[in-house]
C-alpha cells in the first residue's frame, strides 16, 4: 500500500474511535472525509501532504475536553491551540510509521498548527476548506445551539471566518446551497468586512 493511503487509513482508524456519532458513524471519521472531499472538489492537484493535513485537521480531538478551559474567547483559544498540537503530534507519529522523513512531517505539523496562514497556499488552502465545511455542514447546527445569539453576534463571528479566507475560499463558500437564513447572515458578514477583505484579497494567496 502507497505511504499515502497507508497514513489516510492510520487516520481513519484513530478517527473510527470516536464516541460520538453523526449518522451513525464516528462524528470526527465523518469530519475527515468531508474534509477530503472538499480539499478533492477545490483544489484537485494538491500535494500529498495537503491531503494528510486535511485528513488529521481534527485527528482525535474529542481528547481534548474544552470543559477543561475557562469559558469565554480566551478559553476558547486556548483550547483550539491545544487541539491543533494534539493533532499535529499524533499524525506525526502516524507519518513517522509510514517513513515519512522529519521535513514532511514537519510541514505537515505546521499547516494543522496554522503556522503560516495568510503566508503559505497549502496554510490557506487548508484554512478555506476548513471554513468551507463547517459552513457546509455544521453551520446550520450552530445556529440551533446559539439560537440565543443577536444576529450582530453571529455576523461578527462569520465575519472573522471570512477574513482567515481567501477569495478562491470567499467563492466557493457563496456558491453552497444555504438555507434563507443562513445567506442571509453570511451576505451580512460579507457586506460588513467588505474593505477588510478588498485588502485582504489584493495580497492574497491563492
Amino acid at each position: 500500500m502507497p505511504a499515502l493511503d497507508a497514513t489516510i487509513a492510520a487516520i481513519d482508524a484513530a478517527n473510527a474511535d470516536d464516541p460520538r456519532q453523526i449518522e451513525g458513524r464516528a462524528f470526527e471519521l465523518v469530519y475527515a472525509k468531508r474534509m477530503s472531499a472538499r480539499l478533492a472538489a477545490l483544489y484537485p492537484d494538491a500535494s500529498d501532504l495537503l491531503k494528510i493535513a486535511t485528513r488529521a485537521q481534527h485527528l482525535r480531538r474529542w481528547e481534548i475536553d474544552r470543559a477543561d478551559y475557562e469559558e469565554g474567547r480566551r478559553g476558547y483559544n486556548d483550547w483550539r491551540r491545544a487541539c491543533r498540537i494534539h493533532h499535529a503530534n499524533l499524525v506525526a507519529d502516524i507519518m513517522r510509521a509510514h517513513r515519512y522523513d522529519a521535513s514532511a512531517i514537519a510541514h505537515v505539523g505546521a499547516l494543522i498548527r496554522k503556522e503560516q496562514l495568510k503566508k503559505d497556499r497549502e496554510s490557506q488552502a487548508l484554512e478555506n476548506i476548513a471554513a468551507i465545511v463547517f459552513l457546509e455542514h455544521y453551520f446550520d447546527d450552530f445556529l440551533e445551539k446559539h439560537r440565543d445569539y443577536a444576529d450582530d453576534k453571529l455576523v461578527d463571528i462569520l465575519g472573522k471566518t471570512l477574513c482567515k479566507m481567501s477569495p478562491k475560499g470567499h467563492a466557493a463558500a457563496l456558491a453552497l446551497p444555504f438555507p434563507p437564513r443562513a445567506r442571509e447572515l453570511v451576505e451580512a458578514a460579507l457586506a460588513r468586512e467588505a474593505g477588510a477583505l478588498a485588502r485582504l484579497a489584493a495580497v492574497a494567496i491563492d
